[in-house]
């Protein structure tokens, strides 16, 4: 599954083992390893983990 922000798309490969959140940094690992993204606010990292709990 792929999340574009800010032009970069973010693959995240099933399943998801974990998700760290701290503000406007979410990291998340998953088969491949972990990713950090950080978000400009705070309801941009909320969108991005609605779809993740959605997908």
């Amino acid at each position: 599954m792929s999340y574009i922000y800010g032009g970069t798309q973010i693959h995240i490969v099933r399943p998801v083992r974990s998700i760290s959140v701290n503000k406007q940094n979410v990291v998340v690992r998953d088969q491949s390893g972990s990713m950090r993204v950080k978000f400009t606010n705070v309801n941009e990292s909320k969108q991005f983990l609605a779809w993740l709990y959605q997908s």
